[in-house]
């Protein structure tokens, strides 16, 4: 089921899925949607935790307005939802951006968060040059308008970086990504003036600073399978990882199956959750 709660103005979409330990708050990345972590769920996530899932403003079913996507903004958000629930202190755990505004959220308060597992991100001072390229069709995408949703999945079935069986809950997520519109036709919810915002605030953000300062106890999980076809490099190259590790005072690398996306779905989403669960028993 949809839920909402409001801060400032701005109306931010949420999953709520039960289960018999606290909430996990999931976050998602840049252009994805709550609907990104369903593999986990149908993994069996909620056979020990529940969890919180966000659409980040501007994605989703969140509003999307024309300003306000500071990590300050974002990170504002989740602790109005961990309010709502009247939640003191959670385990977050978040894909790619989301893994950055775990990172700022386990910095900025320690007093709220718990935990950390942050996946697929890299140190700050390490650049893969093909990133933007590897990124290039997922931002192509946002704001077009597609003939139909059939046509507008069997573009997403052709992805490259799409290495695992096509399920439910790939589905799920991709049709979660667009609106239907009058006409039959289908659009990105996202528009590209958002992630540009996003992409700017971000590169304000001392990341080296922030790391520093997480000090709860993490886990950064790092798949380096190729996104894209055989021979194409990782998103998030190990060493890259690794960087990013050493800069938190108690963190650890773990090396999972997949790439930068699909190693959330399929069994590779089986393999994450025992990663998680192992680390949240600690």
């Amino acid at each position: 089921m949809p839920h909402f709660i409001e801060r400032d103005s701005v109306r931010i979409h949420y999953l709520r899925h039960d289960g018999p330990a606290a909430p996990l708050v999931l976050l998602h990345g840049l252009t994805a949607n709550a609907h990104y972590f369903d593999g986990l769920v149908q993994a069996g996530l909620t056979e020990t935790h529940g969890a919180l899932v966000m659409d980040l403003r501007g994605r989703g079913l969140s509003d999307k307005p024309p300003t306000g996507y500071s990590m300050a903004e974002h990170a504002a958000d989740v602790i109005a939802l961990l309010d709502h629930h009247g939640i003191e202190r959670a385990a977050i755990c978040g894909h790619s951006y989301g893994g950055l505004l775990a990172i700022y959220l386990a910095s900025e308060y320690p007093d709220r968060i718990a935990r950390a597992v942050i996946i697929d991100i890299a140190g700050p001072s390490i650049r893969n040059p093909k990133v933007l390229e590897l990124l290039k069709p997922s931002l192509d995408r946002l704001g077009k308008v597609f003939p139909s949703m059939d046509e507008f999945l069997a573009a997403r079935t052709q992805q490259a970086h799409l290495d695992v069986p096509w399920d439910d809950a790939i589905e799920r997520f991709f049709r979660a990504d667009v609106e239907p519109l009058p006409d039959g036709t289908v659009r990105v919810r996202i528009p590209p003036e958002v992630i540009a915002q996003v992409i700017g605030e971000g590169q304000k953000v001392d990341w080296q600073e922030r790391l520093r300062r997480v000090g709860q106890q993490a886990l950064l999980l790092n798949a380096t399978g190729p996104y894209g076809p055989p021979g194409t490099p990782p998103l998030v190259l190990e060493e890259q990882a690794r960087e990013a590790v050493s800069l938190m005072p108690h963190c650890r690398y773990q090396w999972v199956p997949g790439n930068h996306m699909t190693m959330l779905f399929g069994a590779n989403a089986h393999t994450i959750l025992a990663h998680i669960r192992a680390f949240l028993a600690e």
